[in-house]
C-alpha cells in the first residue's frame, strides 16, 4: 500500500503547462487535492514545455529546481500534478532525494483516507494495488538468482518477483470479494425495483456542494467539509416531493478534471446510483469561473458511466455568493432544464423541488396492469408510492390497477413474476430514460414492456 501522507507533511507542488501557460485555476485546485490528502504546501514550482521529457517528464534545468527548491523549503514530499510513468517517478525522486507522487497516486491517497464503507475499502485497495503494481522496483538484489554450482544457487525467486506474485494474489482475492459484493448489490437493487419509487442522484464536480445540497433535501446528517472528495461512498435516503410524490435521493462522488479511470472503474459502488437514476440533479458552483467547464467534464464522465443518456436537471449551487434570486430557467416547452439556488442558506429548494416534481410527472406514464391475489405486497408498496389511480376486482381474484409511473419504473413492474401489463396509451412527448422499451401504436402490449 502507499505510504499515506502524514497530517501536514511539507510538500512542493509541480505543475507545468504543456503547450500552454500554466493555468491559475488548475494550480489552485491541485493545491486543494494537496490539503485534502494531509499535506502542507510549501512552495510551487511551475514552468512551460511542448512536451513531456521521457526522463524526468520537467526538463532536467527543471528537475534541478525541484531538487533545490525541496531543499530549501525542508520539504518531505514533491506532488507532481500529472500523470508520470514507473520510470519518470523512479527518476525524479532519486535526482531530488524525496518521495514524488503523481497527480493519479495522490487522489488514491485521499480516497484511501474518504473511504468508509466495507467495499469502498476493498475499491480503493484494488486500485492501489493495480497502480503500485507497474511501480515495484528492484530492491532486493541480494535475493536474487545466482548462477554457478552447487551451492551457489540462489532461492529460484526475486524479491520483486515475490511481490508481484503477492500483488497478483491480493488482486484476485479482491476481486472475488467485489464480484460478491456486487452480486448481493444487484439482488438488493432487484428487490427494491419492485417497489415504483423513482430514484434521484446527486452528480457534480467535486466541491460543488451536493452533500449539503443533499442534507438539506433529506434532513440527514451527511458529512459535509470544504474539501475535495468529501464523500465518496453512496448515502441514499427517501423524501417527499410536493404532491407527495416518494422518491429516493442518492448522494454520489464528486468528479474532477482527468479523474484516473482505473478509479472510475473501481467506484462502481457510487456511480451504480447515478447509472441507475431516474433523474440526475447536475449540482453546478454558480460561482466557479470555470462553471461551464466543469459541467463538459462531468458530462464527460457520465457518457463514461454510461449515464449519459438519463434525463438531468442543472443545480446551480452557491447563488448567494454572487448575490442572485433563485429562479428557474425553462425551455420553449415550460419544462424546468435549471434551477438556481442556495443549497447552505435553504434558498430555492422549494423550486427545486417542484421542478423535481415536474420533471417526473413528464417521465411517468398512465397504465393499466394486472396483479395477482397473492402479490399484496406489491400491491401495498404501489399504494405507499403514491402511483396507484384506481382498482377493480376481478372474477376470479386478479387486481386489475390504473398506475401512474415513470417509464423505468414501469419496465422494471412489467418484469416482476405474475404481473400483466394490460394496456400502456402512448403519450406525445418522448420517454428519454426507457426509449428502447416503450414504442409501440396507441397501445403498448406486455410483450413490448418485457
Amino acid at each position: 500500500m502507499f505510504e499515506r501522507p502524514r497530517s501536514g507533511e511539507r510538500a512542493v507542488l509541480v505543475r507545468l503547462g504543456l503547450g500552454a501557460p500554466v493555468d491559475p485555476e488548475d494550480l489552485q485546485e491541485f493545491a486543494q487535492l494537496a490539503l485534502s490528502a494531509g499535506a502542507q504546501p510549501v512552495a510551487t514550482v511551475t514552468g512551460r514545455r511542448d512536451r513531456p521529457d521521457p526522463r524526468f517528464f520537467m526538463g532536467t534545468g527543471k528537475a534541478d529546481e525541484v531538487r533545490d527548491v525541496a531543499a530549501s523549503e525542508s520539504a518531505d514530499v514533491i506532488l507532481v500534478d500529472h500523470a508520470l510513468t514507473p520510470s519518470q517517478e523512479r527518476n525524479l525522486e532519486k535526482h531530488t532525494g524525496r518521495r514524488v507522487l503523481d497527480r493519479n497516486t495522490l487522489i488514491l491517497d485521499i480516497f484511501a483516507q474518504r473511504a468508509r464503507s466495507h467495499e469502498g475499502k476493498l475499491e480503493v485497495e484494488l486500485a492501489q494495488l493495480k497502480h503500485i503494481s507497474s511501480r515495484l522496483v528492484r530492491g532486493w538484489t541480494h535475493l536474487e538468482r545466482q548462477k554457478g554450482g552447487i551451492g551457489l544457487r540462489g532461492p529460484g525467486e526475486t524479491q520483486l518477483e515475490t511481490d508481484r506474485r503477492l500483488i497478483g494474489q491480493r488482486v484476485r482475492v479482491l476481486t472475488r470479494r467485489l464480484e460478491k459484493i456486487k452480486q448481493q448489490r444487484e439482488t438488493g437493487r432487484a428487490q427494491r425495483a419492485g417497489i415504483p419509487v423513482p430514484s434521484i442522484a446527486l452528480v457534480g464536480y467535486t466541491n460543488a456542494g451536493k452533500s449539503t445540497l443533499f442534507r438539506s433535501l433529506t434532513g440527514t446528517e451527511a458529512y459535509v467539509a470544504d474539501q475535495l472528495f468529501a464523500t465518496l461512498d453512496p448515502t441514499v435516503r427517501r423524501i417527499h416531493l410536493p404532491g407527495g410524490t416518494q422518491v429516493v435521493v442518492a448522494d454520489t462522488v464528486g468528479f474532477i478534471r482527468d479523474l484516473p479511470h482505473e478509479l472510475v472503474a473501481a467506484f462502481q459502488s457510487t456511480l451504480t446510483e447515478a447509472r441507475e437514476a431516474t433523474l440526475l440533479l447536475h449540482v453546478v458552483d454558480a460561482s466557479d469561473p470555470r462553471r461551464d467547464e466543469r459541467i463538459t467534464q462531468v458530462n464527460g464522465v457520465l457518457a463514461e458511466i454510461g449515464a449519459d443518456r438519463i434525463p438531468q436537471v442543472l443545480v446551480y449551487n452557491k447563488i448567494d455568493r454572487l448575490e442572485l434570486a433563485p429562479r428557474v430557467d425553462r425551455d420553449a416547452d415550460g419544462r424546468a432544464l435549471s434551477v438556481w439556488i442556495s443549497a447552505e442558506k435553504r434558498v430555492g429548494l422549494d423550486l427545486l423541488e417542484t421542478a423535481i416534481a415536474e420533471r417526473l410527472a413528464r417521465l411517468a406514464r398512465h397504465a393499466r396492469v394486472r396483479v395477482p391475489a397473492s402479490a399484496g405486497a406489491l400491491r401495498s408498496r404501489l399504494y405507499a408510492a403514491g402511483a396507484v389511480r384506481s382498482e377493480h376486482a376481478t372474477d376470479d381474484g386478479t387486481l386489475d390497477l390504473a398506475v401512474e409511473l415513470p417509464d423505468v419504473e414501469l419496465v422494471a413492474l412489467a418484469r416482476t413474476p405474475g404481473v400483466e401489463i394490460l394496456e400502456v396509451p402512448e403519450r406525445d412527448m418522448p420517454c428519454a430514460p426507457a426509449e428502447g422499451f416503450l414504442q409501440s401504436g396507441p397501445f403498448l402490449s406486455a410483450n413490448k414492456l418485457r
